[in-house]
């Protein structure tokens, strides 16, 4: 018979297709939609800033990153607490050819990352770039 902690760590624990265990609480959920002109990824971040995100470009794989820490005290007489996290995860996705690497957009919006890969014929392969979050 389960237990609530089972049931709790069942619910945050998943296997990635290679087999590998990894927590969808710092693995934010991502959606990539194509349509006739462009390639879209959606990625559900929310709490972080534009300035939290790296994207970067290497040859033809697209890395999305960020790394947070966060602290707080409290010092209220004889109760002194000082609370701290880290928070961080990183996201591939391996790009077509066909991609505008010169049209690349990014943009950070109520929670949501929201990249832009705009489509074009016989796109060349750029080796490394980084994309500004704007």
């Amino acid at each position: 018979r389960p237990t609530l902690f089972n049931m709790f760590f069942d619910d945050m624990i998943t296997r990635d297709n290679l087999g590998h265990v990894r927590s969808e609480a710092t693995v934010p959920a991502a959606n990539v939609i194509e349509n006739d002109t462009a390639f879209e990824i959606k990625l559900a971040a929310p709490g972080l800033k534009k300035e939290d995100f790296n994207i970067d470009l290497e040859e033809d794989v697209l890395k999305i990153s960020s790394s947070t820490k966060n602290e707080s005290e409290t010092n209220d007489g004889q109760v002194h607490r000082k609370e701290f996290s880290f928070t961080s995860f990183s996201r591939s996705f391996r790009l077509p050819e066909n991609i505008n690497i010169d049209e690349i957009k990014a943009e950070y919006q109520a929670g949501v990352l929201l990249i832009s890969l705009p489509k074009q014929q016989n796109a060349a392969v750029e080796k490394a770039r980084q994309i500004k979050v704007g």
